[in-house]
C-alpha cells in the first residue's frame, strides 16, 4: 500500500464521520422545529378552544 492510497484511506474514514456527524445534527434540528411547530398548532387550537369555552359561559 502506497502513500497515496493510505491517504485516500484516511480521507474517507474522515469524510463519513464528519458526514455522520453533520446528518446527526441536521435531523436534530430538523426534528426541533417539527416539535416546535406541532407545540405552536397544538397551542393555538388550545386558546381559541379555552376562548370559545369563556365566551360562552359569560
Amino acid at each position: 500500500m502506497n502513500k497515496s492510497t493510505l491517504w485516500t484511506v484516511v480521507g474517507v474514514i474522515v469524510a463519513v464521520i464528519i458526514a455522520w456527524v453533520l446528518v446527526n445534527v441536521l435531523f436534530s434540528l430538523i426534528a426541533f422545529a417539527f416539535k416546535l411547530l406541532a407545540v405552536a398548532v397544538v397551542a393555538l387550537i388550545v386558546f381559541f378552544v379555552l376562548r370559545l369555552v369563556f365566551r360562552r359561559a359569560d
